[in-house]
């Protein structure tokens, strides 16, 4: 069963509105339970993308929790007129299920990002959350995920973290979740912060919701994927238009 929050729709994406310590209790006790959780942190930039996909959409729209993952989600809701408690965060989320995961012995299944860095996460992992049992990892450079579906079913670890990128990750997990009955979660590009690979934004700059900046002035790359959130909030805005 689905805990029942509340829900705020932005752009015809139901983000959960609640706290980040009352969606883990929720969490963990799906993952004990062995129900089957499909886990969606989404941003802008894939709220625009479900937009103009609707086979990404529709796979949205099956996941069990889909969360506000940035800044611009919870100013997306504000313009609405229905604030959000908080945002939400993969990267948050992931180390908060891997402390619990470590605390109560569960097991993780770890597949995506360079060669390696999952060498390095897997490193990392062990040395930090030494009760938590690493079933399996794998690099996000397969041509056939069918292998690695077929091993986590073997497995049956309570935790999948696909870290290839959206909407790859999403699509993947549609459609191999009932291979295994735990929680599966898209990450994204947690794997490369979380091995040390790239570094997170320093506190300053998540505590005034600022990582996006932070980002692009390491990154400057990065402002061709940037221009989205402008384009985003004139679309909630003129969603809000539209329905009065």
């Amino acid at each position: 069963m689905v805990q029942d929050f509340s829900h705020v729709t932005v752009l015809g994406v139901p983000f959960i509105n609640t706290t980040q310590k009352a969606f883990l209790t929720a969490i963990e006790s799906r993952i004990t339970a062995r129900h089957n959780t499909f886990i969606v942190t989404a941003n802008p930039e894939i709220v625009m993308y479900a937009r103009e996909h609707p086979d990404y959409q529709n796979i949205l729209a099956g996941a069990d929790y889909i969360t506000p993952d940035g800044i611009g989600i919870l100013k997306g809701a504000a313009i609405i007129g229905t604030p959000m408690s908080e945002r939400i965060t993969g990267y948050d989320t992931m180390l908060s299920l891997l402390s619990w995961g470590n605390r109560n012995d569960k097991s993780v299944y770890l597949v995506g990002a360079k060669p390696d860095v999952i060498s390095d996460v897997a490193r990392v992992v062990a040395t930090q959350y030494p009760h938590l049992k690493v079933v399996g990892t794998h690099d996000g450079y397969f041509q056939d995920f069918n292998p690695i579906a077929a091993d986590i079913e073997v497995q049956q670890p309570d935790m999948v973290f696909l870290a290839v990128g959206f909407p790859k990750q999403e699509q993947l997990i549609a459609q191999y979740r009932h291979q295994n009955d735990g929680l599966w979660m898209g990450v994204g590009g947690s794997f490369d912060v979380l091995s040390g690979h790239t570094k997170r934004a320093p506190k300053f700059f998540q505590n005034h919701h600022l990582e996006w900046f932070y980002r692009l002035i390491t990154e400057p790359s990065r402002i061709g994927r940037m221009m989205v959130l402008p384009k985003y909030l004139k679309a909630v805005k003129k969603s809000v238009r539209q329905s009065k």
